[in-house]
Order: C-alpha cells, then structure tokens, then sequence
C-alpha cells in the first residue's frame, strides 16, 4: 500500500519539532497496510479531571492517520491535509499508554479515510476515531 518500502526508522522525521515530540507520541509499528503508535498518559495529556484529555486521543488519531496518508503518496507531487477528524471516546484513562493504530477504510486519488483506534495497556478500547485526508497538488 506504501508508495515506497519505508522503514520505521524512516518515520522519526515527522516528530522532531512537533506536537508529535511535545507530547510524546512514539510510531512504533509499520506493517504493510497499518501504522500504529503510543501516547503517554501523563501530566502533558490529561485534562483537569487526571485523565486523558479526548483531545489527546484525536492528536494521536490525526498524527497516525496523517503519516499514514503521506507514506501512500508521491510526496514530491502530492500532500496531504486534514479534512475532516471524528472521536468516539469509549472509556477513560489515567495512566501508563495508550496506543494507536491506524488502517485504511478508503485510498482514493484525491481522499484518503483512516479508522484509528486507541486502547489502553489493558487492550481495552478508549477511543475510536475516523479521518478524512485531502490529497493536494503540491504547491511549486
């Protein structure tokens, strides 16, 4: 499904000097039609209440899904955005990881769809989310 044979270690470009690296999300698994990641529970991702913040989750949904749609383009003629991002938030979190991983529901010409779910270390669900990608010509 990847444009090119990619490598994990092909992957850590994309969290230098971002809210990927801010908050700690790791790409930990490149297969051939998933990628997946974790996210620290931790003073960086909870909300007031100590849990994770359902913003959190989304963050890590968009991340996976958004590295996954540039590996599936061409990127010295494509990129690709964010057009549309859903969450369900199923049950909460407090500590530890959580982790994600995202897989194609649709690869099309001009949108990608990823279904991301996250869950807890006890490999219960905690979030299931939905992202629509917008592949664009890339600007000269």
């Amino acid at each position: 499904m990847w444009f090119k044979n990619y490598t994990l270690s092909d992957l850590q470009k994309f969290i230098p000097n971002t809210i990927l690296e801010h908050i700690g999300i790791e790409i930990t698994e490149l297969t051939e039609n998933s990628i997946s990641g974790k996210m620290p529970v931790d003073h960086r991702t909870i909300q007031p209440a100590g849990i994770l913040h359902g913003g959190s989750s989304v963050v890590l949904a968009e991340s996976l899904g958004s590295i996954a749609s540039v590996l599936v383009i061409d990127q010295e003629k494509y990129i690709c955005v964010g057009l549309e991002v859903n969450a369900n938030h199923i049950r909460p979190a407090s500590k530890g990881w959580v982790y994600g991983i995202a897989t194609a529901i649709h690869i099309g010409a001009k949108t990608h769809i990823w279904e991301i779910k996250i869950v807890n270390e006890q490999e219960k669900l905690v979030c299931i989310s939905r992202l629509t990608m917008a592949v664009l010509v890339k600007p000269k």
